[in-house]
């Protein structure tokens, strides 16, 4: 029997990747060959630009809209403008691979781009055109050129002046992220200031109450940080310095203020606008507790850059929803495969900048994916070239989790009623390994008459995965786990609760005392190229959905919990369930959820 259950996960495994190989589209910005530019001197053009950009306010803005006008005397429908940031973006900023072999004319990839004719039909007659298009605050100036040719082998006809952000350098996009102890609040900001430039410090306190000054720590990285191409090559870009602090001592559900700073070496000062959060409940604090859970939202960009093959058409909806909602959700975990940069490091910038009103107010909680951490050779389990050569450098350093080693992307964390356990699916969890023994300690510590509502994060799906399957069906069943999320199929689909294959409960959406087994739920939809499902038909899947959507839950009190799938087009609810049950119904044995024991013991 068991035999033929390794061989039904062998073959769901094999439909699985099959799916799943031909969903996640191709990252935009891989799609133009670079390094193979060259130059049409004969043609060669400044672009005229109208620019309404920089409003030199006493503190800086983080994001501009800008109108390019350019024109071409042999215009084609394959010309296309990128946006170069730095704006130098020849040779001479261009390291060779090899000494023997000289550099390519170009070595950057845009940081965006888009069709000469996307908003000028008659451009292939006249040769004009202009663009609307968005910038973010990304450290350096910015400059726009017109190639010809098509993606593959582009010829460089015009480059515009250089603009820039009053200051490149001021401080942006802070996330927040839950400290190793529940009381701790971390936040996390770029900017361009290096220690020697510039002392880090965030001045916050309790909303209207007294403010402090409070260090912060910084890192960076080089490009011999990352581990391949294109991370080291066309897709390097300098990623600044990531400053984090450590708020501490927070009273419970207490309102703060918060701003950004950076004092400068001429003692003068350097501010962000003023943000708020909310601090985290204690552990078991019976209140009101919301929490978003997705995975593989990715990115999109509001000027319809880049996205020609509809790479992430759902990312911004999903944003927009829950910034529409946030003064109804207290923490989100975005669990793995975060935006598919895939080694293109100005995405991270243009990331952060898209979920910025979300992870400034709410801790962002992140796992671990395969388009974050896998590279041969670096202690991923899968030894593939999903990241794109970041192989896990770019979210240990521009997020904060509390793990004991940011390089092993596992952790616990409480939130008032609630204990997450998040696992990181690119490394080894069998029996018996170090990640094994934290998934076990962290559902055996938890106190249940506390914090009833134990939950499991992870970004690949048990369903498609039987080692995890295999290995850890049996710590779900007995420390009961009420509901284990994944992402990595690109969809959403919700399970009975269940056990070894089999549905414990015939309940479809209202589970009432002992829950006998483990909801499994993916909820991979929230943005990225959807996947189909397999046509296998399962007793335990109950509700499938191909369409973008995350998933909420509700804490009312210790013993009333609310399920809801909410797809992002509209956020309305398409699927739901609750749970209602005594503290006494978890002490409840089922089966394997209790040790065996004897007349003596």
């Amino acid at each position: 029997m068991k035999g033929l259950r390794m061989i039904m996960w062998t073959i769901l495994l094999v439909l699985a990747i099959l799916h799943r190989a031909s969903s996640h589209g191709i990252q935009p910005l891989s799609r133009i060959a670079i390094h193979k530019a060259t130059l049409a001197l004969a043609t060669l053009l400044i672009l005229a630009m109208i620019i309404y950009f920089l409003d030199y306010m006493p503190f800086f803005r983080s994001s501009k809209w800008v109108t390019v006008e350019y024109s071409s005397p042999n215009p084609s429908m394959d010309d296309w403008i990128g946006v170069f940031s730095p704006a130098n973006f020849s040779a001479s900023t261009c390291p060779a691979e090899n000494p023997r072999v000289y550099p390519p004319l170009l070595c950057s990839a845009p940081i965006k781009f888009r069709y000469a004719n996307y908003t000028s039909p008659d451009y292939k007659v006249n040769g004009k055109g202009s663009l609307k298009l968005q910038l973010i605050n990304q450290r350096s100036d910015f400059s726009f050129a017109l190639f010809s040719n098509g993606f593959l082998n582009p010829k460089l006809v015009a480059v515009s002046n250089t603009v820039s952000f009053a200051n490149p350098n001021a401080p942006v996009y802070p996330r927040l992220a839950q400290g190793k102890q529940w009381d701790e609040m971390t936040v996390t900001w770029t900017s361009g200031y290096g220690i020697d430039e510039a002392e880090p410090f965030v001045q916050w306190g309790p909303k209207g109450g007294h403010q402090q000054h409070s260090p912060a720590v910084t890192l960076t990285f080089e490009r011999s940080s990352v581990c391949g191409a294109p991370a080291r090559t066309v897709g390097w870009r300098d990623p600044g310095y990531i400053h984090t602090i450590f708020l501490k001592e927070l009273w419970p559900s207490r309102v703060y203020t918060y701003k950004l700073g950076h004092r400068l070496s001429n003692s003068t000062y350097v501010w962000s606008k003023e943000y708020q959060f909310r601090a985290s409940p204690f552990p078991g604090q019976n209140s009101l507790q919301r929490v978003v859970i997705f995975g593989d939202m990715g990115k999109d960009e509001a000027d319809g850059s880049n996205e020609y093959n509809n790479f992430q058409r759902g990312s911004l909806n999903t944003t927009k929803q829950l910034i529409k909602d946030l003064k109804n959700i207290d923490i989100v975990f975005h669990i793995g495969d975060i935006f598919y940069a895939n080694g293109y490091i100005s995405q991270w910038d243009q990331f952060t900048a898209q979920i910025e009103p979300i992870a400034s107010a709410v801790p962002y909680m992140l796992a671990s994916g395969n388009h974050k951490r896998d590279w041969p050779g670096t202690g991923s389990f899968y030894e593939n070239n999903d990241s794109g050569g970041e192989c896990g450098v770019l979210a240990e350093t521009m997020f904060f989790v509390p793990a004991e080693n940011r390089a092993k992307y596992w952790y616990s964390t409480d939130y008032g009623m609630f204990r997450f356990c998040i696992a990181d699916s690119e490394h080894d969890w069998r029996e018996g390994t170090e990640q094994y023994k934290f998934i076990e300690h962290c559902l055996a510590s938890v106190d249940r008459q506390k914090q009833p509502w134990l939950v499991f994060l992870a970004h690949r799906d048990h369903l498609g995965e039987p080692m995890a399957k295999e290995n850890l069906q049996k710590l779900w069943q007995k420390y009961k786990v009420d509901i284990a999320i994944y992402g990595h199929a690109h969809n959403y689909e919700r399970t009975c609760p269940i056990y070894e294959n089999q549905c414990t409960d015939n309940e479809k959406r209202y589970y009432k005392g002992t829950l006998k087994g483990t909801i499994h739920v993916v909820a991979g939809g929230a943005g990225a190229s959807l996947s189909p499902f397999t046509t296998l038909k399962t007793k335990w899947s109950l509700f499938r959905d191909y369409d973008y959507g995350f998933v909420k839950l509700t804490a009312f009190d210790h013993s009333n919990l609310l399920f809801e799938y909410k797809k992002s087009s509209d956020g309305k609810v398409y699927d739901s369930f609750r749970i209602s049950r005594d503290y006494r119904d978890i002490l409840a044995c089922t089966v394997d959820s209790c040790p065996p024991t004897t007349l003596a013991s």
